[in-house]
């Protein structure tokens, strides 16, 4: 996992056909591919077309005003998501049934609508399934449902913001010292399990090897022999802080990964954005509740760390 990220500076490796190339081949030889290293020579450029696109909506996004950031937040993210997915599947897109949004949400918002209380429905077909699919091997979400209120729970970033105006944390911070990681035993009265159980919870629920050391100070001590951050998994990364952490209860969406919230949300903002223009407005000019500062803030984050998870991922391989 390469946690020294810098920004689209990151990015500066893949302009280039040459590296691109390599790059792809490498990705498709461990899908045991054949034709490796043609298929990396004939998507290149479409990969480095998604990246260059992508970064220009985001660059856009952090000169515009709030109003318009949603929509150009949210497809510079599908542009960045589209050249992920083409290092798993070298066809994409083989059919119109993947280009869709896969996500939907109610046109018209009720009377006295929330944000906060707002919710996506997931869709069969279209790039959110598509992405959780091939990205995170994540099937049959089909009909599940999200708050806007949980998926941002589940954003590390937006913790400080949620224990200022709600008196609430989401997430309790893993520390890592050497090869180890302390977390509190906290855990166990808010998953209400014992030690044993959680443990067996965890190694379960990671997908990923772990070991535990004897518990001290407090703190249940473990370490893992794989990288915890781009598997399907519990633990999240908190990019302020630069630690990781863990969501301090369960819910049904807890495990979803954080590239697939970012997206859930900025579809249903860029939505709000588009469609909703008496509510938006209002909202962006008089800050009547809550929703303002919540919505401006994971703009903010967004901006950081969706060129960031999607980094994460292009770079599992290096």
């Amino acid at each position: 996992m390469s946690m020294n990220f810098k920004g689209w500076s990151n990015y500066s490796f893949f302009f280039s056909a040459e590296n691109t190339q390599e790059f792809l081949k490498k990705c498709y030889q461990k899908l045991g591919l054949e034709n490796a290293e043609q298929k990396g020579y004939e998507n290149c450029y479409s990969f480095i077309y998604y990246l260059e696109h992508g970064h220009i909506y985001f660059e856009q996004a952090e000169k515009a005003p709030l109003i318009l950031k949603p929509i150009l937040l949210f497809y510079g993210l599908a542009h960045l998501v589209k050249a992920c997915i083409l290092t798993v599947v070298p066809s994409y897109p083989e059919s119109t049934a993947v280009l869709a949004h896969g996500v939907s949400t109610r046109k018209r918002k009720k009377q006295n609508y929330q944000f906060f209380h707002d919710e996506v429905k997931f869709q069969k077909n279209g790039l959110f399934p598509f992405m959780a699919e091939t990205l995170f091997h994540m099937k049959q979400l089909e009909g599940d449902k999200a708050t806007m209120e949980e998926l941002l729970r589940l954003i590390p970033e937006m913790d400080s913001l949620f224990f200022q105006l709600e008196n609430e944390k989401n997430f309790i911070p893993i520390r890592k010292q050497e090869n180890e990681f302390f977390l509190s035993e906290t855990i166990l009265d808010r998953f209400h399990m014992t030690e044993q159980r959680f443990m067996d919870f965890l190694s379960s629920k990671t997908a990923l090897n772990v070991s535990f050391s004897p518990t001290g100070n407090g703190h249940l001590i473990f370490t893992m022999d794989e990288d915890i951050f781009t598997q399907k998994n519990l633990f999240k990364y908190d990019l302020e802080e630069k630690h990781f952490v863990l969501p301090s209860a369960k819910s049904t969406l807890f495990q979803l990964p954080e590239l697939l919230i970012h997206y859930l949300l900025l579809y249903n903002l860029s939505m709000i954005a588009r469609y909703e223009t008496e509510w938006w407005g209002e909202l962006t000019k008089m800050m009547p509740n809550k929703d303002y500062p919540f919505i401006d803030s994971f703009m903010n984050v967004t901006l950081k760390k969706s060129p960031f998870l999607i980094y994460q991922f292009l770079v599992r391989y290096a």
